[in-house]
């Protein structure tokens, strides 16, 4: 239950209809079962997986020029690619080289880069009535959005890979234009982000000790009768469509229809339009994708080395990254964007008592089998979804503690990776971030030898 407004956020993240959270989540959480090591490990879209897909794949532009059904099965086809990547540098022996060569400075200063990317992604739906589609409306009718937007994409060499400045900047736009703003989207916005990030002051002051994830389901629930009661008219999750009883996979001799729709593999690498993204590279495909599927690992690296530390399970990295490669391969063919390790889910899984990746089975069919249930948030206001993401980073981006310890050359390389990682984009600014810790760390080799 915890999970599922995450599930629903991070499909807005991803660009998607904010249903197909729901209906895709439980077959990659399923087949990742059967191949971790780590008992409390569970694997999902995260805030990282989802904004690094919408980057990769400039998701804004293809949204617009091709509408969310042709852009859902395109985030589809990538999720096969990432998970194919994951699995050959498996078998190359990264997920070993991934857990103990990245240089700290870059692996901080990207994960601050990702997180101040989640609020620059869900602030406009946070207080703009039809979030992302009202504030595209801004930057065709304002005319200072519109000619910083055009000084931007006309800057040297980096203003075709500046999508990040140009969302930051209609993000700063639109903080500095609250007349713009829906009141009854900012107020449910403000009042659930501050309520999450202060629910346990909150409820100690009425005697009640809150288990992990009980105040997102307060909000969720809070907000969807809100939004009913009153006939809230901004964004919402919407209708979940119903699958037919036809469809789904067969089980029992067709006794039992599991709610799951397996999409044409074909069709989605070569009808998606997903090689033509990358310039019609399947060179520039792998390259993008195989980074990708290591910064994603780089988080489940670092949930098992704390469960590691605080529980003494041992784990191996290849094993774990052939799991993110079944998962991501298993996501696409049933509709859904890459998945990477959850940091939230995977510590409720702990704090539950989980000994063995059997619950990680039990909540992917929870998720699968409950789906027609689901249509209780169909009414749950999407500026609730966004105070939820919010406030999960805002606290980390607010006061980078890891990115303001470091002193010298790795304070310079880890704000560096941050802020290509913001104004760039994820992947940029991780290989960047690499390329540039590794050059200076051997130019710093080579004077002290001379």
């Amino acid at each position: 239950m915890t999970s599922v407004p995450q599930l629903i956020a991070y499909a807005e993240l991803v660009g998607y209809a904010s249903y197909r959270g729901l209906t895709t989540a439980g077959p990659s959480l399923a087949a990742f079962s059967f191949f971790t090591g780590v008992p409390f490990l569970n694997t999902g879209v995260t805030s990282l997986t989802a904004v690094m897909a919408k980057s990769d794949l400039g998701g804004d532009a293809f949204l617009a020029e091709q509408g969310e059904e042709a852009y859902a099965k395109l985030v589809a086809a990538y999720s096969l690619v990432v998970g194919l990547t994951s699995l050959l540098l498996a078998l190359a022996g990264v997920g070993g080289i991934a857990q103990n060569l990245v240089p700290k400075p870059v692996q901080a200063g990207f994960k601050w880069g990702c997180a101040a990317n989640v609020i620059v992604s869900a602030f406009p739906t946070g207080v703009l009535i039809n979030g992302s589609s009202t504030l595209k409306g801004l930057a065709q009718s304002a005319g200072i959005l519109r000619s910083t937007i055009s000084i931007i994409k006309g800057i040297p060499v980096v203003g075709a890979m500046a999508n990040g400045a140009v969302n930051v900047f209609k993000v700063l736009y639109t903080i500095v234009s609250p007349f713009e703003w829906y009141p009854l989207s900012a107020a449910i916005f403000f009042g659930s982000t501050y309520f999450v990030m202060n629910s346990k002051s909150i409820m100690a002051k009425v005697g009640i000790t809150p288990s992990p994830g009980a105040d997102v389901i307060f909000v969720t629930i809070y907000t969807t009768v809100l939004s009913i009661a009153f006939g809230y008219d901004g964004g919402v999750v919407g209708k979940i469509p119903s699958i037919d009883a036809d469809s789904g996979i067969s089980l029992f001799g067709g006794k039992f229809i599991l709610p799951v729709t397996p999409l044409n593999i074909k069709d989605l690498l070569f009808d998606s339009g997903l090689v033509e993204q990358f310039g019609g590279s399947w060179l520039s495909l792998l390259i993008t994708a195989s980074i990708n599927s290591v910064i994603s690992f780089l988080s489940t690296v670092g949930i098992c080395l704390t469960f590691e530390a605080e529980n003494g399970h041992a784990w191996s990295a290849t094993r774990e990254l052939n799991a993110q490669g079944v998962a991501c391969l298993v996501a696409g063919a049933t509709g859904s964007a890459p998945v990477g390790a959850s940091l939230s889910r995977s510590l409720v899984a702990r704090m539950t008592g989980t000994t063995s990746s059997l619950a990680a089975l039990v909540t992917a069919a929870c998720w699968m089998l409950l789906l027609p249930f689901m249509s209780v948030m169909s009414d749950t206001p999407k500026c609730a979804l966004s105070a939820i993401i919010v406030s999960a980073v805002i606290r980390g981006v607010a006061k980078p503690k890891q990115l303001m310890a470091f002193q010298g050359i790795d304070f310079f390389i880890g704000w560096y990776t941050a802020m290509a990682t913001l104004l760039l984009s994820p992947t940029v600014g991780f290989g960047t971030g690499a390329v540039l810790a590794v050059g200076i760390r051997l130019v710093t080799k080579k004077s002290k030898k001379d």
